[in-house]
């Protein structure tokens, strides 16, 4: 990859060897894998090593999680926050490995779209809940320095899924719980 980087940077018009550039390939290399590190994790086995059996029946809410990836298209930044929601039937999950769900998904070159249903149908499919929602609002940096350069857009998308999709007065609790939540942050 190092070789590869040190020839963008030529095409660029650069000197990949004068002061400020020499480790440039060395670094990008490694932050690239970094950015991209969650190609070798499966977010099925984060959340089967967490699931407790316990009787609770509403809802259960982690909100305002920061995450940033990797648009695929340009290979920018996106970044925002992601909430999830879910209606346990029998298993809850604990609460720090949806964060890191979060985090294995958005550690890929992504769209936010595929990225939110990716995070709800992993939950849905893992932990089995009644019903799952997933909301995403984040800031697109192609958006931003590029193309239509537009500073202060944001980009909100949701999966619902079960109840969440059915009921919506489920829909409404879980909407109304992050906007307390910001709110309150």
């Amino acid at each position: 990859m190092q070789d590869l980087i040190e020839k963008m940077l030529v095409e660029l018009g650069e000197d990949p060897n004068r002061e400020g550039l020499q480790g440039t390939p060395r670094r990008m290399e490694q932050a690239f894998r970094f950015l991209t590190s969650g190609y070798g994790q499966k977010p099925e086995e984060v959340l089967n090593n967490a699931l407790f059996a316990v009787q609770y029946d509403d809802m259960v809410v982690v909100s305002n999680i920061d995450f940033f990836s990797m648009c695929e298209h340009h290979v920018l930044p996106f970044f925002g926050k992601c909430h999830v929601g879910y209606l346990p039937d029998k298993k809850v999950v604990g609460i720090s490995k949806i964060a890191r769900l979060i985090e294995i998904y958005s550690r890929r070159l992504q769209v936010q779209e595929r990225l939110t249903s990716q995070i709800a149908r992993t939950i849905e499919e893992t932990i089995k809940p009644l019903g799952v929602g997933v909301i995403i609002e984040a800031r697109h940096m192609c958006m931003m320095m590029r193309g239509v350069q537009k500073q202060n857009s944001r980009a909100t998308t949701s999966s619902m899924r079960g109840i969440f999709r059915k009921s919506v007065e489920t829909r409404m609790e879980f909407l109304n719980l992050i906007k307390n939540g910001h709110r309150n942050s």
